[in-house]
């Protein structure tokens, strides 16, 4: 790209450590240098993620890989009108999630009859909740899921006591250990592969901006390779800590432990993972009510310009 022409992304994502690599790519002038100015926000909930996104005030979407699934099998939380277009451009993250619940509760059986605060009932996230509740012996009729937004919205809410638990992401999770919260199920310890975060365009506005697309996805994999380099580690952790006051400095390292795992964090090179695609599949199946095929992940992808900026 004419490193003498700026071409302005808006950016949508949540709250969140996986979006360190965006900081970094703007901090270290990879976007820059790629002649983007890239506008970063971040939503307070899903449904106003995807509505957003959907209307073009977003180019870019960092989201969850199950909202991609739901909005394009017509089970999305909201209907969008002219019908969904979402294309999965990237991976981002596998993404450790956590289920954390006020110190009152020891077991599944001190959860029954509670509620739990979600972002949306049915999407997203929601069913990993349940299959972490489900292994703690507890069926969907034994608790009541309620949404209230985002990892901020959620984790305030479990905080001022209005619900009993909930699910983060970091740097949420450690904050909430360190505040006394307990975890009593992750992600990881159920999926050997999840494809939690990724980075999604509307087909209509890939076909009309390839150049940039490109230029971002390797602004972007560079953001990435600097925040994974070994070598960075003390810089990322200032650089994350700048961006998200609300982490304080005696839970960094933990925060950045679980973002820099290829387990539960951030995915090399930024690949899709078509196993913990198919496990977003079969959970949508178990929970949400809808048999879906498994063997047909490319109609959510178009890894076309991913494939093209890594060349």
């Amino acid at each position: 790209m004419n490193n003498n022409t700026s071409q302005q992304i808006k950016i949508i994502a949540f709250p969140g450590a996986p979006n360190l690599p965006l900081f970094a790519a703007i901090a270290q002038g990879f976007f820059k240098a790629e002649g983007l100015n890239v506008i970063l926000e971040t939503t307070p909930s899903s449904v106003n993620q995807i509505q957003q996104f959907h209307s073009g005030a977003y180019d870019i979407a960092f989201t969850a890989f199950d909202n991609i699934v739901a909005y394009h099998e017509g089970q999305g939380a909201v209907q969008l009108e002219g019908g969904c277009d979402f294309k999965v451009i990237m991976g981002a993250t596998q993404i450790e999630l956590s289920a954390i619940f006020n110190s009152s509760i020891h077991t599944g059986a001190d959860i029954k009859g509670k509620s739990l605060a979600l972002d949306a009932v049915g999407t997203g996230f929601a069913f990993v909740f349940y299959a972490m509740l489900e292994e703690l012996g507890l069926s969907r009729s034994d608790y009541q899921p309620v949404a209230v937004g985002a990892t901020p919205e959620r984790w305030q809410s479990v905080k001022e006591g209005q619900h009993i638990g909930t699910m983060t992401i970091e740097p949420f999770t450690s904050i909430a250990k360190s505040a006394g919260f307990k975890v009593l199920k992750q992600s990881s310890q159920l999926f050997p592969a999840y494809q939690g975060g990724i980075v999604a365009a509307r087909a209509k506005w890939l076909s009309t901006h390839a150049q940039g697309v490109q230029a971002f996805v390797r602004a972007y994999l560079k953001g990435l390779a600097w925040t994974l380099n070994p070598d960075n580690l003390t810089a990322a952790s200032e650089l994350l800590l700048l961006n998200m006051p609300e982490i304080k400095p005696g839970v960094i390292n933990s925060v950045m432990k679980s973002l820099l795992s290829p387990v539960s964090g951030l995915t090399p090179e930024g690949k899709v993972l078509r196993d913990g695609m198919r496990t977003v599949i079969e959970l949508r199946q178990k929970y949400g009510g809808r048999t879906l095929d498994d063997n047909q992940l490319d109609k959510y992808l178009d890894l076309s310009h991913y494939e093209h900026a890594r060349k």
